[in-house]
């Protein structure tokens, strides 16, 4: 048996492969392929993959195919296709996505996040939208507001719904699931299965076909610690930024805005992320590093989530995370869609143990660097830098030149 080496052998229509095609996306990633033979037919997924491996397209193609192969009329406030994400970010992007396949056909989109006016979202509802992309606190607003009805839904899908359970948002997620019909396809992907993701999946999938394409895909991301004094905390995080796009990473909103200003000072352009800003602001920034104006963004666990840019080549943990989770949700940051990436954690002398504990949890081995902390310790004098020969000798961006075939999306 010859294997699947195109979005046509896998059963996506002519028309969205032609589009594909024109946006130079030729060669589908392990989970698209894992996953569209079923999706395309209808049947329920759970699609288990890392940050990166081509989630978005993967139920995005489907999604799109199976409303446009049954059209109907636009019906005010009854939507046809529902997908649930955790962050107002990831909301963007896969809206960005899904737009311009749907629009192939004709079929309008909407965002659905807080932080912005309820009107324009509620107009779009009015305006018999068919395909809604939503976080579930908004969401559920205008559903009892009655703006919008999920009688008509035929397609749901879960987006990162392991970080949705993370930020408490899983019994809103089921009491907007109750009102979709339990006739309906249902997708949900995620990295985990923990935190109650497992609960949903048995109450609202039904036979599910599993899929975990990518999980076990090796990763080419180097994980290191360096101890130094706290005094060079913030020298260290700017030489490494004034190296190459990276994502560092604070505990408070206080301090992710205070040190992206220090490193402004130090001649890094960079901007921050956390919950304070506005949606306008947020969206700003992130618009700035995406286009390179800034080379470093200063996030706090919730803001990054969902935050999907290419080209990362360093984390940094400017604290280090409390939980082994949040480690491994802000090392996905980077290494995405089969590209090299470094994590480096700063630990200062006294959170040395908290961070050996941190990484055993997290199941990473580490080199560690800077001031010696133990005897036997791995330690290494040189500086860090998110070029190293590792990443210099991998493959980019799925081990394709930049002539070759573009796999399935931006990290889709």
């Amino acid at each position: 048996m010859e294997p699947v080496t195109g979005f046509a052998e896998l059963g996506v229509p002519d028309a969205l492969v032609r589009l594909l095609t024109s946006q130079g996306v030729t060669a589908p990633f392990p989970i698209q392929s894992a996953t569209l033979p079923d999706s395309l037919a209808g049947r329920d997924v759970l699609g288990q993959g890392r940050t990166g491996s081509g989630k978005t397209l993967a139920f995005a193609l489907p999604l799109v195919a199976r409303l446009a192969a049954s059209p109907k009329e636009p019906m005010r406030g009854r939507p046809r296709a529902l997908v649930l994400v955790p962050t107002r970010e990831l909301a963007t992007q896969v809206a960005a996505v899904i737009e311009p396949l749907a629009a192939a056909f004709r079929m309008s989109t909407v965002t659905v996040f807080g932080g912005v006016g309820h009107g324009a979202q509620r107009k779009a509802f009015h305006s018999g939208v068919e395909i809604v992309v939503a976080c579930p606190g908004r969401l559920l607003d205008h559903m009892q507001a009655g703006d919008v009805n999920l009688d008509r839904v035929e397609i749901t899908v879960l987006d990162e719904a392991d970080h949705m359970a993370d930020q408490g948002f899983l019994p809103t997620v089921k009491k907007i699931l109750d009102k979709t019909p339990a006739s309906g396809q249902r997708m949900l992907f995620s990295a985990t299965l923990a935190g109650g993701v497992d609960t949903i999946v048995s109450r609202y999938l039904h036979d599910p076909v599993s899929h975990a394409a990518g999980v076990e895909a090796p990763v080419l991301l180097e994980h290191r610690v360096l101890v130094v004094d706290e005094g060079e905390r913030v020298n260290e995080i700017a030489r490494m930024a004034l190296q190459g796009r990276v994502v560092v990473f604070t505990r408070t909103k206080h301090r992710a805005k205070q040190l992206a200003r220090k490193l402004e000072a130090a001649g890094v352009g960079a901007v921050d992320m956390h919950g304070n800003l506005s949606q306008n602001a947020r969206e700003r920034n992130l618009a700035a590093f995406s286009d390179g104006t800034a080379t470093a963004m200063v996030a706090t666990d919730i803001a990054a989530r969902g935050i999907h840019v290419d080209d990362v080549a360093l984390v940094v943990h400017a604290d280090p995370p409390i939980e082994h989770k949040a480690y491994t949700h802000r090392s996905g940051r980077t290494a995405r869609a089969g590209a090299a990436g470094q994590v480096v954690t700063i630990a200062t002398l006294d959170q040395v143990a908290e961070v050996r504990m941190l990484l055993r949890k997290a199941g990473v081995s580490a080199t560690w660097e800077g001031i010696p902390v133990r005897a036997g310790e791995q330690t290494a004098s040189a500086a860090v830098s998110p070029r190293s020969s590792t990443r210099s000798s991998a493959p980019r961006s799925g081990g394709r030149p930049r002539s070759q075939a573009r796999h399935g999306g931006r990290g889709r």
